[in-house]
């Protein structure tokens, strides 16, 4: 007598012995079809690679960040979670829209005016829109992997009139930062890693003596641009951990406040390097909105615009789901070797010319991760004066869709 499958409508039965005895049955033909399936599919794909290639796509598993949602708006303000990139993209479709209807009730107009139009204008005019037409459908999002650096040259200018002191067409004066923490702080050996992370940073602590005068933020920012220091940054502690990092744009603001969690020194990282006085290399990757790119544009204040590249550093502000992770590193160029694979490109095609080149990474550390809370206009909440004092703030509910973020 064969073995057969039981129907699922018999896993039902009142009995709890033959349930139990029919479970198994039903468990044990499913996984024998599964398996038979997976042989069967096994030889498919080996006669035919492309169906394995095409089994792997369909199959790939889609991640928040590829579900992310935007604000249908035409919008550029700060708080609007617009992609500039296709926003700019779709107002100059709708510029060119615009401009090939008014060339069309221009050449209307002329029909009516005189009938004694020539086919040579015709023929220019219809040539003319045919360009616009294949100039447009051939611009296209690029699949490359560098579409994560950030490009600032999307800033909008309503961001630039509101932040003047960050978005100016003067060439900015070299960083020189001033590093302190919170009143009565123990994080002497973090700030001074802070220091060693920001070029040109000097670390000042607070006093913490009983008779010694408290100076508040605004007082440090003073004193800071009596003696042309280019920002304010102030570490928070709790616990005896850092635990928050204010940064102040001087002379007279934004303010900016983050939250710093999963803060690991260099000596505990594994195969760790101790970094240099090199002006390092900055990569921005991933601040899309308005927001993200007045994040990005403060991040870029903090680093001399000519890094030393004899130095071989280079320090990463990756943006993933509004969190900052902050990493620095020292990287090297050697061979390839057996065990690994070639450089592929966007086409799925090797790059040629770097078969046997790739490129080792040795973390200097420190490692921690940033998270934007608040900015305000001016220095701090309390030196922030207007109705439009506080530019942004987070807020739990924004969190409630898991699909949505603000960088």
């Amino acid at each position: 007598m064969g073995f057969s499958k039981p129907p699922s409508s018999a896993l039902k039965a009142a009995n709890k012995l033959k349930r139990r005895e029919l479970y198994v049955q039903h468990k044990k033909a499913s996984d024998k079809e599964r398996h038979e399936a997976r042989h069967r599919r096994r030889k498919e794909e080996a006669l035919d690679p492309e169906l394995k290639q095409a089994r792997l796509a369909k199959n790939r598993p889609k991640t928040l960040d590829e579900k992310r949602v935007w604000d249908d708006v035409d919008d550029d303000r700060l708080g609007a979670v617009v992609d500039l990139e296709q926003l700019r993209r779709r107002r100059m479709e709708q510029a060119e829209e615009e401009q090939e209807a008014a060339l069309e009730e221009d050449e209307a107009d002329d029909d009516d005016d005189s009938m004694l139009d020539s086919d040579e204008d015709e023929e220019a005019i219809q040539a003319a829109m045919e360009r616009k037409r294949e100039k447009r459908a051939q611009r296209q999002n690029s699949a490359a992997p560098s579409t994560t650096s950030t490009n600032m040259d999307l800033t909008p200018s309503s961001l630039a009139l509101k932040f003047p002191t960050l978005f100016t067409d003067v060439p900015p004066p070299e960083p020189k930062i001033l590093v302190t923490t919170s009143l009565n702080s123990t994080l002497h050996e973090e700030a001074h890693l802070i220091c060693t992370l920001f070029p040109n940073s000097s670390y000042i602590p607070r006093s913490a003596h009983r008779y010694g005068h408290k100076y508040s933020l605004r007082e440090i920012c003073k004193f800071a641009t009596n003696r042309e220091y280019t920002t304010v940054v102030l570490l928070n502690e709790d616990m005896k951990k850092p635990k928050g990092l204010s940064i102040v744009h001087l002379p007279s603001g934004p303010t900016f406040h983050f939250s710093i969690s999963n803060w690991i020194e260099a000596q505990k990282l594994p195969g760790h390097g101790n970094p240099t006085n090199h002006y390092p290399e900055l990569l921005l990757n991933n601040f899309k909105t308005p927001l993200g790119l007045l994040t990005a544009k403060l991040f870029q204040t903090l680093f001399p615009p000519r890094p030393e590249f004899q130095g071989r550093q280079v320090v990463t502000l990756h943006n993933q789901r509004d969190y900052i992770f902050v990493r620095r590193h020292r990287y090297v160029f050697r061979n390839k070797r057996e065990t690994e694979k070639s450089i592929v490109g966007a086409d799925g095609k090797e790059v040629k010319g770097v078969e046997s080149i790739r490129a080792g990474l040795q973390e200097l550390g420190p490692r921690f991760t940033l998270k934007l809370r608040r900015v305000d206009k001016g220095i701090g909440r309390a030196g922030s004066e207007g109705d439009d004092a506080l530019q942004w703030e987070w807020k739990a509910k924004m969190e409630k869709d898991r699909k949505r973020f603000n960088l």
